[in-house]
């Protein structure tokens, strides 16, 4: 065991975690990739958000089973490590870094888009450094500190999202500031070519992008280890968060679609300036910038946590750099902030230099490290069933629903989504990079890490 000053400290609340699973999971995602998922699968993308939904709430709950059960930093690399072996936990945490790393290059680029609209002539490197200087020094301070400020963060984006649902409902039932040549109401999920009309297979296009509107939930699970009463919280937040997710993602985009015919969705910018249009207000854009540049450094303060907390989970585990493990007097691991930090710096470099048409193939190799960590997540959760005795399953305190068929189901739909990523042609190289990362990955166990587990079961 180790002393305390090694330790991660323990001031997260339950108001705390369940924002911080909003913060990073309502972001970009939801803003601006709703449109794209939208074009492909039409009213239909709401079955999509809905399957996609349901089996993230699988994931989280069995997650959640794990996290109660054993709390640790770095939760889910470790249960791959300790259920499934040291590679498939040196993988799946590395792929959650890259996740996150990824998701982190896209939010703070499109912070530096976002305040071009205010300060045209400021050029945009400089507020990206500016960011991540200030979202780096903010995740160096204490936990309690850190949970605060993206408690308010995501409230600010809550709020805005409840705001469209009031102003949208408005529109649709009193024609509140109709302006539009067409006409709003339920009547537009299926009156402009069916309510699928490109088919099933738009409905599975759209998982690429819906599966990564979801990514990032899973930072509940890290959680666990500076939880004040994990036993509590971590139910609490798993429970609580996927269904206002759904919600949110739901609700927001059929009353989007009532309002305005699908087909006309995401031609003139972000929907949701549209709604906002609507009602003549013409500071539209100034409004929405505020919820998308909060968007964007919510999104990035509980990235750069999930990862940082990973990358200490798995110094632990001997599977990263020993230094990873160095906390300041906070009880913060600062190398793993400092490291990516400085990646993120060379993200900027990267962007600068690289064409705009970057920001799918970002999103799609996110999905690609998103969907791998929830199926070891699932898969390390079977693993630790199959160990345990039945009276042993008996005792556990927060147990996955409708076990074992609809983690099964789950495990199949996320290998579907993976192969997906293969067979349409704007995600393949997603599916490639994915595939390249995961090859590279294992070299790098075999070579170098696997010989330091060895001599360390060694010395045991």
């Amino acid at each position: 065991m180790q002393n305390n000053e090694n330790q991660l400290k323990q001031g997260l609340s339950v108001r705390h975690i369940r924002f911080m699973a909003l913060g990073s999971a309502i972001g970009t995602g939801l803003f601006y990739g709703s449109a794209a998922a939208i074009q492909q699968a039409g009213p239909a993308v709401l079955l999509a958000y809905i399957i996609g939904g349901a089996a993230v709430f699988m994931v989280m709950r069995a997650l959640g089973e794990m996290a109660v059960h054993h709390p640790v930093s770095g939760s889910f690399s470790q249960y791959a490590s300790h259920y499934l072996g040291p590679l498939a936990g040196f993988l799946t945490g590395w792929l959650y870094v890259l996740e996150m790393l990824f998701v982190c290059l896209a939010d703070i680029t499109a912070f530096g888009m976002y305040m071009k609209l205010w300060f045209p002539h400021v050029d945009q490197w400089i507020w990206v450094l500016g960011i991540v200087c200030f979202i780096g020094a903010l995740n160096l301070c204490h936990v309690k500190i850190f949970g605060e400020m993206e408690f308010w963060l995501s409230i600010v984006k809550v709020t805005a999202i409840i705001a469209m649902i009031v102003i949208g409902l408005a529109i649709m039932l009193f024609g509140f500031g109709q302006t539009t040549e067409h006409a709003t109401g339920i009547s537009n999920l299926w009156a402009h070519g069916g309510f699928m009309p490109n088919g099933i297979s738009g409905v599975i296009a759209s998982f690429a992008i819906v599966m990564f509107a979801f990514g990032g939930i899973e930072v509940i699970g890290i959680t666990a280890s500076e939880a004040k009463d994990p036993v509590k919280t971590i139910p609490k937040a798993i429970n609580a968060v996927p269904l206002r997710i759904l919600i949110f993602y739901v609700l927001t985009l059929c009353i989007l679609m009532s309002i305005y015919p699908w087909n006309q969705i995401g031609q003139n910018g972000s929907p949701f300036v549209q709604i906002f249009s609507n009602l003549g207000i013409n500071s539209a854009a100034n409004i929405l910038n505020v919820v998308v540049i909060t968007a964007a450094i919510s999104a990035i303060n509980s990235d750069i946590f999930g990862a940082g907390r990973m990358m200490y989970g798995m110094a632990q585990e001997r599977q990263a750099p020993e230094s990873f493990k160095k906390l300041t007097r906070n009880g913060v691991p600062w190398m793993t902030v400092l490291i990516m930090i400085i990646v993120l710096l060379l993200g900027v470099v990267l962007n600068y230099y690289l064409p705009d048409n970057i920001f799918i193939l970002i999103a799609s190799v996110a999905t690609f490290a998103t969907v791998w960590v929830w199926l070891m997540i699932l898969l390390s959760h079977v693993a630790m069933r199959r160990k345990m005795g039945a009276e042993e399953i008996k005792t556990l305190k927060f147990p996955v629903p409708m076990w074992p068929i609809a983690p099964a189901v789950t495990i199949v739909f996320m290998v579907a989504v993976i192969l997906l990523l293969g067979f349409f042609e704007q995600t393949r190289d997603a599916l490639y990079v994915g595939a390249g990362w995961v090859a590279l990955l294992t070299l790098a166990y075999f070579l170098s890490v696997k010989k330091k587990l060895s001599a360390s079961h060694g010395a045991k």
